[in-house]
């Protein structure tokens, strides 16, 4: 061997020393964050358990009477109180591109 080939051998030896010493760091730093984020989440998961979840209720619509199927379009429109093209106006009117 020449000393070119010796030298070359020498560095590939040693960058790839340096190429296990950065996935060493790598795989480290990796698995400090795995155990981080487990961490934070036996946190949460207890401050949950300990605190209630609040109930939701779930009220009526207004004027909706239970087991009532009469939904027709015009009942509709009399409850939003105003036509498209009302609306349309108003935006034009207002400044808004439509």
């Amino acid at each position: 061997m020449t000393q070119n080939n010796r030298d070359n051998a020498t560095q590939r030896a040693g960058k790839a020393g340096q190429t296990v010493d950065a996935n060493a760091e790598r795989e480290a730093a990796a698995k400090a964050v795995r155990d981080n984020m487990a961490r934070l989440k036996a946190l949460r998961l207890a401050k949950e358990a300990a605190s209630p979840t609040p109930t939701v209720k779930v009220r009526a619509k207004a004027g909706s009477k239970a087991g009532s199927k009469a939904t027709g379009k015009a009942s509709g429109k009399a409850e939003k109180g105003q036509d498209l093209s009302d609306w349309l106006a108003s935006q034009r009117s207002g400044g808004y591109r439509t």
